[in-house]
């Protein structure tokens, strides 16, 4: 399921038209058309798309980072250059016409290259060399894991863990699902979206908190018991498991 039809659907979810968004988000009606169409352009650049989607999440009651991990994953350029990325934010502007420059330039500074180079090289035979140990590579484990945010492989297994005593086993067997996993001290294990047919594993000492953007398209396991449906396609979740559950 797309963001904007994860914007549409809890839009509809909390009774409210697309006159009545506009009104509380302060963002123009057309353009909420537009966002729920899945079309950003007009949002005057990922900054402020970022802004209008936080804004709507707030007003829907929505966990913003549902919405911004959709965000991310469908709609940011990472390949996007640095003067693509001044341009969007008028930090700099495009030259009117690039200045041509003369070949004599080019050619002097060739010659004033090679020059230096043959002087550095004159000066480093005439030094004496200085051994210098091979660094030696260590290799470090992190004691506690640090979940990514990025979307599993369907082949993928993962197990994040802060302790023993609650296991959660959360699998996307039907479709995928954006997912924002805490334990009890407030610390997040996962925030990001989990694919179609992968499989991810959560552990730790208390409880475990999860919110779930597409609740109809995965199946739950705690504590090796297996969990009765907590919701439809599209519907967003939020639920908790403890030692006892």
């Amino acid at each position: 399921m797309s963001l904007g039809s994860l914007i549409t659907q809890a839009r509809k979810s909390a009774g409210l038209s697309i006159d009545d968004l506009s009104a509380s988000t302060n963002i123009r009606s057309s353009l909420l058309r537009e966002m729920e169409s899945d079309s950003f352009h007009n949002c005057g650049g990922e900054t402020y798309a970022r802004g209008h989607i936080r804004n709507i999440a707030t007003k829907l009651g929505v966990d913003p980072l549902i919405f911004i991990a959709a965000f991310e994953e469908e709609q940011v350029h990472t390949d996007r250059s640095m003067k693509d990325l001044l341009l969007e934010n008028s930090v700099m502007r495009l030259p009117e016409k690039a200045r041509k420059v003369s070949w004599k330039v080019l050619a002097t500074i060739s010659v004033g290259s090679l020059f230096v180079v043959g002087l550095a090289q004159i000066i480093i035979s005439n030094t004496s060399s200085i051994d210098i140990p091979e660094p030696i590579a260590s290799t470090t484990e992190s004691a506690t894991p640090s979940p990514k945010a990025t979307e599993a492989t369907p082949t993928e297994e993962a197990t994040i863990s802060t302790g023993t005593g609650v296991q959660l086993v959360i699998s996307a067997e039907r479709a995928k699902s954006w997912l924002f996993v805490s334990d009890a001290m407030g610390r997040t294990l996962f925030s990001g979206q989990i694919a179609r047919g992968a499989t991810k594993t959560f552990t730790t000492d208390v409880s475990l908190n999860v919110k779930v953007g597409n609740a109809g398209g995965v199946d739950l396991t705690v504590n090796g018991n297996k969990v009765d449906s907590i919701g439809g396609d599209g519907e967003v979740v939020s639920v908790s498991y403890g030692v006892d559950s």
